[in-house]
């Protein structure tokens, strides 16, 4: 007997003949039988598009092999009662990491993308070092030995870390770009195992995409409001990467006329208003000038004021904190007209740290996209606040390592 694991590890063809072609097909039967379940020949031919004939042989050279079973006559209103068929091995896996600026976060996934083991390390900080390079490797590998499933059944693993990455390179353009070898090498290199790089917000937009209440839809911009700012974007049902995977870096459009500096060595950027980091340095500016704030006592003991504990003052009615946020969401609305008036998306979904701030971050930010935006575009687009857990970006990118190996 053979398994969905022997069969996916199989080398790859050369690209060529008949028997190329039918190994595809069967990992189309495999995928649609994996993401909807048991199904008849008939079902396969239409959604599939391939012949009767076709779909016969080759369901039944998977049933041969013993990777698809014959689960019987199935009823039918009237007439011949056709066979239905469904894998008969699912033990399949698949891991997502997700590297962010202060934890690392791992998660297994089944093939119809459950979750079934969660490890989050808050221990964890991220800067752009030799020695944080090899904790993010000796963590990967770690989380693999000791996650509990079996490692001949774990078919890949996504990684996904902030900043610019190419995923067909595997390399992130932000971190460790000394080493000739690029990150994905290195975590192949390491875990014997599959790699997918890809860049952070594009792993969190596929997985809102693909498992928040936006399924009906098929363009949707995922804003990631968090101590940066950049967007996934979706079009036609597919993450759009751009030419080199660098597509989304919307925080550093320059949409303002002033001299701060931003991350990426530009001026004006979008990042140096409305970004988590840029709301920081605003309140504590403030303070220092004597403005008053529940978080001065914080600042006086020259402990850091993150974006959370500013949201979580605004919270408290502290004012200070109300209206830079409201600021903020009022000039993010502004660059969301840009967007929408651009992309015409049927839903924009606001994720990060700001998304935490409800409304005092969301009525500016909509009242401004209203008055900045065509009204005709405005009135079909819809926002929502994003639903998803702290999990979600090692979610999505254990779903797209699963795409690509299955083929999706």
């Amino acid at each position: 007997m053979s398994s969905l694991t022997d069969f996916f590890n199989r080398p790859e063809t050369d690209g060529k003949g008949v028997s190329h072609k039918n190994n595809i097909i069967k990992r189309n039967i495999i995928a649609r039988m994996a993401l909807q379940g048991e199904c008849t020949l008939a079902e396969l031919t239409k959604e599939l598009h391939i012949s009767i004939p076709t779909i016969t042989k080759l369901v039944a050279d998977l049933v041969e092999e013993g990777i698809v079973s014959d689960l019987g006559k199935v009823e039918t209103p009237g007439g011949r009662r056709p066979n239905v068929f469904g894998l008969t091995n699912s033990s399949i896996y698949f891991a997502g990491i997700s590297v962010a600026r202060d934890n690392m976060t791992y998660v297994i996934t089944d093939l119809q993308n459950n979750i079934l083991k969660e490890v989050k390390d808050d221990t964890f900080v991220l800067s752009d070092r030799t020695q944080c390079l090899e904790k993010i490797c000796a963590n990967t590998e770690n989380f693999i030995a000791t996650c509990g499933i079996d490692r001949n059944k774990i078919l890949g693993v996504g990684v996904c870390i902030v900043g610019r990455v190419n995923p067909e390179q595997g390399r992130s353009y932000r971190y460790f770009t000394s080493s000739e070898e690029s990150l994905r090498e290195m975590l192949e290199s390491r875990t014997g195992l599959r790699v997918l790089l890809e860049n952070d917000t594009r792993a969190r937009c596929y997985a809102e995409y693909t498992c928040g209440k936006s399924k009906e839809d098929n363009n949707v911009i995922y804003l990631h409001m968090g101590r940066g700012v950049a967007i996934g974007i979706i079009i036609d049902g597919k993450l759009y990467y751009g030419k080199n995977g660098f597509a989304g870096e919307f925080g550093h459009v320059p949409f303002f006329d002033n001299e701060k500096i931003c991350s990426c060595g530009k001026k004006g950027c979008l990042e140096t208003e409305v970004s988590g980091i840029a709301i920081e340095q605003k309140i504590c500016d403030l303070i220092r000038k004597g403005v008053n704030t529940i978080l001065r006592e914080k600042f006086d003991r020259n402990e850091p004021i993150h974006i959370n504990d500013i949201i979580a003052a605004a919270r408290n009615d502290d004012n200070l904190s109300i209206e830079l946020i409201e600021e903020a969401g009022e000039k993010m609305g502004k660059a969301v007209a840009f967007l929408i008036n651009t992309f015409n998306p049927e839903t924009v979904i606001v994720g990060g740290n700001l998304a935490a701030a409800g409304d005092y971050f969301m009525l500016p930010l909509k009242s401004a996209t209203n008055k900045y935006s065509l009204s005709l575009v405005y009135k079909d687009t819809k926002f929502r606040l994003s639903k998803m857990s702290d999990n979600a970006t090692a979610w999505g990118v254990a779903m797209l390592i699963r795409n690509q190996i299955i083929g999706l």
